[in-house]
């Protein structure tokens, strides 16, 4: 055995050290146990729902306030803008030059067709969307074995799950093809706001949990009141009945005179029958004022300009292009910062990164000048006529004229093409 031993190390093996082993040490832990249906004030802290302190108060998630109208407004207006304009790229070199790069697949994706048979416009609001309103937005970016791009995958963004071990991150999620995948931080896009750890994104909604809740309640309120649920006014009738049926029968008829539309607001009712209506009460008048500024406090939050939510009494048309230009620098160019940075993370390689490559959104058309002051900037930049008739006629899509043909000048602007000889004096 010994000989057999040796000559299989059998023994060498048994003598080697064993491996320590690198899973952490399990201890058990100090912090309390939490539910999530009466969560501890810790699971709160860590970005676990929105559930206010104030128990009373409606449960906020992203999936709940986007029933509101300002919130939908918001997110919907971002969206909207952001995935409207075209995303470019880039490269900026060693001097501070810049230079369009049309020839990469991520231009192509971001622009035309993210993945097969979705536009990528679509793709892009549907990711916008969901980086207003979770905080958090995700697609699946998966490269062929020379490292290109493929695709810009959009999946379900409330069912993927984030793991992480250590520095390492991976995604648990159900793709377009309906396979359940788990895929490396390199081939996600992985869009994040007001990420602490600069991972785990965290939604506006659900860190003003408490703002949000009043926003909801108010408007849940509103929605009761107008549904009718409350008392809207009381009837006294005779209690001179020979029996309920009696009864019933009258309070029927005294309904009926109320909502009978040919009435035109005159209900024709018995002598003994008394209706006391029940006007708004001053808290009522004052809940329908607040809901006012739940509108501008979402808007604070979310940084739109008001007038951009049709509440015009903070400016007017007069100074609608200087609103524009605010809405931009305020509003979309913070969002499109964050958007901006994790493409180039989740949709360029490192070597490419440190290239000089770079995304940006070009929002010049949201803020085009009308034709007149496009027109008289050019004149005055040139000094002159800018453009020939033959521009002229195919940017108003008109034909081209017939060889031999132009336009008849304004006598003011002729010209004789022909030089005379001066007559000698």
């Amino acid at each position: 055995m010994k000989i057999l031993d040796r000559i299989t190390g059998r023994t060498a093996r048994a003598q080697e050290r064993p491996v320590a082993r690198i899973e952490p040490q399990l201890s058990a832990s100090a912090t309390p146990i939490s539910g999530t249906a009466h969560p501890e004030s810790w699971l709160r802290n860590i970005g676990f729902g929105g559930q206010s302190r104030v128990k009373s108060l409606p449960h906020v998630s992203p999936e709940i306030m986007q029933r509101h109208a300002t919130v939908f407004a918001c997110c919907n207006i971002i969206a909207g803008d952001m995935s409207k304009v075209p995303v470019k790229l880039y490269q900026r070199d060693l001097d501070g030059k810049e230079t369009r790069v049309r020839e990469h697949p991520a231009a192509y994706l971001l622009n035309v067709e993210s993945s097969p048979g979705v536009a990528a416009i679509t793709a892009r609001f549907a990711l916008n969307y969901a980086f207003c309103l979770r905080g958090r937005a995700y697609a699946f970016a998966p490269r062929d074995g020379a490292g290109e791009l493929v695709m810009i995958d959009t999946i379900k963004q409330q069912k993927v799950a984030e793991l992480n071990y250590g520095r390492s991150w991976f995604y648990d999620f159900e793709d377009g093809d309906g396979v359940q995948r788990r895929a490396p931080s390199r081939s996600m896009l992985h869009m994040r706001y007001m990420a602490e750890d600069g991972w785990t994104g965290r939604s506006p909604l659900e860190v003003a949990a408490e703002s949000m809740g009043l926003a909801l309640a108010g408007q849940e309120a509103a929605a009761r009141a107008a549904s009718g649920t409350q008392m809207r006014a009381f009837l006294k009738m005779e209690d001179v009945y020979e029996d309920d049926e009696d009864f019933r029968r009258n309070a029927l008829r005294v309904r009926n005179a109320l909502n009978d539309p040919e009435a035109n607001g005159i209900p024709i009712i018995g002598s003994g029958d008394d209706i006391t209506s029940l006007d708004l009460s001053a808290a009522d008048q004052e809940l329908l004022s607040s809901r006012k500024f739940d509108r501008e406090q979402i808007a604070a939050i979310y940084r739109v300009p008001p007038s951009k939510l049709q509440l015009l009494e903070h400016g007017v048309k007069a100074n609608g292009q200087q609103q524009a230009i605010d809405y931009k620098s305020d509003c979309l160019l913070h969002w499109a910062g964050f958007i901006e940075g994790q493409m180039r993370m989740g949709l360029l390689t490192e070597a490419e990164r440190r290239s000089g490559l770079f995304f940006r959104h070009d929002f010049n058309a949201l803020l085009q000048s009308t034709t007149k002051e496009r027109y008289d900037a050019l004149i005055k930049a040139v000094g002159g006529p800018f453009m020939t008739w033959k521009e002229a006629r195919e940017l108003d899509g008109l034909p081209d004229l017939p060889e031999g043909e132009m336009p008849y000048p304004p006598p003011n602007m002729t010209r004789d093409d022909d030089p005379r000889e001066e007559d000698e004096t």
